[in-house]
């Protein structure tokens, strides 16, 4: 047995791992990621850093360097299918708040950079957890090789279709959305794309912002069964002639697009959670509250997690404590982003053309502060200040 004693182990190597990892590392605390896939190249396309992740990156002495590997975004609004405006949420007064930033980032280039920073000695690549056993105050963990570790505490931080999170709540299984996704990078020499928007029609959603390096990440949302054989297969001339009708450029986007740059899956997340900490055992990022993107909220709250988390290490007076303060932090937060994200992804796949027609006349005119008010619940608030206060036990 590979008895790694005081060390923290962490399952899985995506965001909410290696920002663990490094965040653990900065409080002389050492922690081995271990990670079932073979090599960590962040498998996936673009996604959003809101000003409330910089804020968290912040916190880990990582927002400098990231915002230079980040595209900037100004604004990001929603769209009709014939590109009429239909929200333009106030970015700005959000980047006040925080005093930060909007970028929008490749999981690749987001990934380079979060290994850069951890000994490679403390990512074991190749070793898929399966199980775990406490053994008096350890934690042991059982990967698919035969293999075991030991350590002092566990962070579970696998994803959304964790083993381990299932062990500690069977019934935490992933639950389909309704509809399934395409994505893809690619170059933006012809098209020149500069603002970031999200467009809601009839025949789906297509999303797009512009990334470093004159590249595009889009994705593309469509009604589905779950695992639907015959989308699986489509290729661009399939999504070409779906989205055809819709407004520029997003036919020019998917006729540049090659079939082998696309990217599909279903759109999944786990219902909220009504516990994170189990003693020296916690759920973090999408293994804890796996959400769906319609928020743009996925990474930005794995990140928050870190930040909270090493608050807690730094006061609390055991590992149990720190975990127990950071559930009492983070559980209403996150949990109200699952739910709202999921309420707000059913409204945009909307297909009935009188309840498009409802909401878009009702988006047009509703005034800012209503149509925001989501998201100012979600952004308006500093994430750190939550329950920080709170009693210690």
């Amino acid at each position: 047995m590979d008895s790694t004693d005081n060390t923290f182990i962490i399952i899985g190597g995506g965001i909410a791992g290696l920002c663990a990892a490094i965040g653990l590392q900065k409080l002389g605390i050492e922690a081995h990621v271990y990670e079932s896939v073979a090599e960590l190249k962040g498998i996936g396309a673009g996604f959003g850093l809101a000003a409330n992740a910089m804020q968290a990156l912040d916190h880990l002495g990582l927002k400098d360097e990231i915002s230079q590997i980040g595209h900037y975004l100004g604004s990001y609004n929603v769209l009709d299918q014939k590109g009429n405006i239909l929200v333009e949420p106030n970015t700005r007064s959000i980047s006040q708040k925080y005093k930060q930033d909007n970028f929008a980032i490749h999981r690749a280039d987001l990934h380079r950079f979060l290994l850069s920073k951890i000994p490679e000695s403390h990512i074991h690549l190749g070793k898929r957890a399966t199980s775990f056993e406490r053994l008096g105050e350890k934690v042991c963990i059982h990967f698919t090789d035969g293999s075991q570790v030991v350590g002092a505490a566990l962070l579970i931080a696998d994803g959304v279709h964790s083993l381990l999170r299932q062990q500690l709540i069977p019934a935490s299984t992933p639950r389909y959305s309704g509809y399934t996704c395409w994505r893809a990078t690619i170059d933006n020499s012809s098209i020149q794309l500069k603002k970031s928007t999200e467009t809601w029609g009839a025949k789906g959603r297509f999303g797009m912002t512009p990334l470093v390096g004159n590249r595009i990440y889009w994705y593309a949302c469509i009604n589905s069964i779950a695992q639907n054989n015959a989308l699986k297969k489509w290729t661009t001339a399939e999504l070409f002639n779906n989205f055809k009708e819709y407004h520029d450029p997003i036919p020019t986007i998917l006729s540049e697009t090659k079939d082998a740059e696309l990217i599909w899956n279903d759109i999944i997340d786990i219902a909220p959670l009504g516990q994170l900490a189990f003693d020296n055992i916690l759920l973090i990022g999408d293994a804890g509250h796996a959400t769906t993107p319609n928020l743009g909220q996925g990474a930005c709250q794995a990140i928050e997690d870190v930040a909270v988390l090493l608050d807690e290490l730094k006061t609390s007076t055991s590992i149990q404590q720190a975990f127990a303060q950071f559930e009492k932090r983070r559980l209403d937060r996150v949990n109200y982003i699952c739910n709202t994200s999921w309420q707000i992804g059913k409204i945009a796949q909307w297909q009935n053309p009188f309840l498009i027609g409802i909401r878009n006349f009702m988006m047009r005119i509703l005034p800012n502060s209503l149509k925001q008010q989501r998201l100012n619940k979600l952004l308006s608030v500093d994430f750190m200040q939550i329950n920080r206060n709170h009693e210690r036990s």
